[in-house]
C-alpha cells in the first residue's frame, strides 16, 4: 500500500501513490508473435494518453534467457519468501516505526540479508514515533433514543491524530458527502462540531479492476479531511473507512495533521450516524488519545549483490519494513520485503551473478512520512544517475498480473523476451504510468530511474488494508511465489541484460 505532515499536495501524492498510480497509462501485452507493444487505455480522455508504436524488440543472448527460466522454475516451487512473511508477521508482529518490533525486524531483515551473502548496511532515518492510545466513540444523543442508553461506535485514531483530553469530549455530529458539501455547510454549521466525511469505497469499481482508482477518490478524505475541518471551526474530524468491505472493521492511515482529533469510523457505523443525523440532532463522545513522541533514529535496511562486470550499476528490488499497528502487515508489506529478499535467495540458490549490481532494500517510514525513501535519495544523490532501475512491491500479495512502470514504451518494447519468460505465471503485462509506480521509489523515478510497481489482482487489498485483519492468513502461498517469480525474473533481467534501458 505515509501521508501526515507533509504539505497537501505530497500528501495527496503519497496516498495515490499506495499500490495504484495508473492515472495516466497504457496497458503493454507482451507477444513474440507480433513483436509489438499493444495500448489498450483505461476509460479516460483520449488526451490522457499516448498510444504510441514501439518498434520489435531485440531478443536476449540465449544463456539469459535459460537463466530466466531457471529463475521463473525455482521461484514457482519455492517457499523462501512464505517464510520471511510468516517469521515477520507472526514472530516480530506490527511494525510500526519506533517501536521494538520495528527494530526487531531491522535486525532479522540485515540478519537474512548476511546469511544470503550480501554486503549489508544499516542506513539511518530520522523518523516520528506516533503512539495510538485510548480509542473508543459512543452515541450519547440520537433520535428515538430509549432512556438511558447509548450506542457504541467502532473507530480508530488516523496516524498523525491530535489527541482528545483523557476523558474525551462530546459534540455534535454534521455529515459532509464531500469537500464541497462542507464548504456548503460552512463555518455556521461546522464550527464547534465533529465532521463525519461519508464517502462511500466504490466497490463495483474494485470487483471490475479499478481498485485503485476507487481508493483515490475517497482517501483523499482521510488524509485531508480533518485539516479542511478544522479550517471551518470542527472540533473533530471523522472519515468512513477507506476500504472495500463491510466486516466492520476501521481501516486507519495517514491524516494531515490539524489540531482536532482525528479517526475512522467503520462504514457500518457511518451509514448509522448519516442515517441518524438525516433525522435530527446526534451527539457523539469520543476518546482518541494517541500522541506524537520524539523522533527517533531508525533504518532503511540494505543488502547489495555486487554486479560482476558493472558493481556501480544497481537495480534495486524492493518493500517496505514498517507497518501500521491494528494488523500484522503481512499484504502491506511484509510481503513485499519477502519477495524482495527471495531474489537475492534465488541468486544465489542458482548461483548466478548478474553484470549489475542487485540492491535489495527494506524500506522504513513508508506509513508514516516516508522519510526512509527521503532519506535514501540525499544519501545516494551522487550516484542516482547510476541507479539502472528500482522495483518495489506494496500492492499486497495476490496474483500478480505483471508490472506498473514509469518507463518509455522503447524500454517496454525491449522487456518483451523477460515477458515472455513470466506468461506462464500471467505476470507478462506492464502498465505505463506517467507518475511513480510506489512510493519509496518515487524520488527516483522523478529523476529519470526507471521504476517497476508488482501490478497485481487488488480486488480484495483495500477490504483488510491498514485494518487487524492485515494477517498471514491472507495471503495464498502460490500467489506469493507468483510475486517472487515475477520480481525475481524481472530484477535478475535488469541487472543482467547486456545495456541497460533507455531513460
Amino acid at each position: 500500500m505515509s501521508c501526515e505532515q507533509r504539505s497537501s499536495a505530497n500528501i495527496v501524492l503519497r496516498c495515490f501513490l499506495i499500490h495504484v498510480r495508473s492515472v495516466t497509462c497504457l496497458l503493454v501485452l507482451s507477444t513474440l508473435i507480433t513483436g509489438s507493444v499493444l495500448a489498450q487505455k483505461r476509460p479516460r480522455a483520449d488526451s490522457d494518453y499516448e498510444r504510441p508504436q514501439a518498434p520489435a524488440a531485440p531478443s536476449l543472448p540465449a544463456p539469459l534467457l535459460q537463466e530466466l527460466n531457471l529463475i521463473r522454475d525455482a521461484a514457482l516451487t519455492d517457499d523462501y519468501a512464505y517464510r520471511q512473511v510468516a517469521h515477520l508477521t507472526e514472530n516480530i508482529g506490527p511494525r510500526p516505526v519506533g517501536s521494538p518490533q520495528a527494530q526487531a525486524a531491522i535486525e532479522y531483515v540485515a540478519g537474512e540479508m548476511r546469511k544470503l551473502g550480501l554486503e549489508v548496511r544499516l542506513e539511518p532515518v530520522l523518523a516520528r514515533h506516533w503512539i495510538r492510545g485510548a480509542e473508543s466513540a459512543e452515541l450519547v444523543e440520537y433520535p428515538g433514543q430509549a432512556p438511558g442508553s447509548t450506542q457504541k461506535i467502532v473507530l480508530t485514531a488516523l496516524g498523525g491524530n491530535h489527541p482528545t483530553p483523557p476523558e474525551g469530549m462530546t459534540a455534535e455530529v454534521v455529515v459532509a458527502n464531500s469537500f464541497a458539501d462542507l464548504d456548503r455547510l460552512g463555518r455556521q454549521n461546522v464550527a464547534g462540531k465533529i465532521v463525519l466525511f461519508d464517502v462511500v469505497f466504490d466497490r463495483h469499481k474494485a470487483d471490475n479492476g479499478y481498485a485503485g482508482e476507487a481508493y483515490e477518490e475517497a482517501v483523499v478524505y482521510r488524509a485531508l479531511g480533518a485539516k479542511r475541518a478544522a479550517e471551518l471551526g470542527a472540533v473533530g474530524s471523522l472519515v468512513r473507512s477507506v476500504g472495500g468491505a463491510d466486516y466492520r472493521l476501521p481501516h486507519t492511515g495517514g491524516s494531515k495533521a490539524a489540531e482536532i482529533p482525528a479517526g475512522a469510523v467503520t462504514s457500518e457505523d457511518a451509514d448509522l450516524i448519516a442515517h441518524l443525523a438525516s433525522q435530527g440532532k446526534v451527539r457523539m463522545h469520543v476518546i482518541l488519545t494517541s500522541q506524537t513522541a520524539e523522533e527517533v533514529s531508525t533504518f532503511n535496511v540494505i543488502g547489495d549483490l555486487k554486479g560482476s562486470e558493472h558493481p556501480e550499476q544497481v537495480v534495486i528490488v524492493s518493500g517496505h519494513l514498517d507497518s501500521w499497528d491494528l494488523g500484522t502487515g503481512a499484504i502491506d508489506d511484509a510481503a513485499g520485503v519477502a519477495v524482495a529478499l527471495e531474489t537475492a535467495q534465488l541468486m544465489q540458490q542458482l548461483h548466478l551473478r548478474p553484470k549489475r549490481t542487485l540492491r535489495v532494500i527494506a524500506w522504513i517510514d513508508e506509513e508514516n512520512l516516508g522519510r526512509g525513501h527521503v532519506e535514501y535519495a540525499k544519501a545516494h544523490a551522487a550516484e542516482i544517475g547510476q541507479h539502472v532501475a528500482a522495483m518495489e512491491s506494496d500492492l499486497g500479495a495476490s496474483h500478480p498480473l505483471g508490472f506498473r512502470a514509469k518507463i518509455s514504451a522503447e524500454a517496454a518494447a525491449r522487456l518483451q523476451p523477460v515477458l515472455e519468460v513470466l506468461r506462464p505465471s500471467g505476470a507478462n503485462l506492464i502498465l505505463l504510468s506517467s507518475d511513480s509506480p510506489e512510493a519509496d521509489i518515487d524520488p527516483l523515478a522523478k529523476q529519470g530511474v526507471p521504476a517497476f510497481g508488482l501490478l497485481q489482482d487488488g480486488r480484495t487489498y483495500f477490504n483488510y488494508h491498514h485494518t487487524a485483519a492485515d494477517t498471514l492468513d491472507k495471503i495464498v502461498p502460490q500467489e506469493l511465489r507468483e510475486n517472487a517469480t515475477a520480481m525475481a525474473v524481472m530484477g535478475y533481467a535488469l541487472a543482467a541484460m547486456p545495456d541497460p534501458l533507455p531513460r
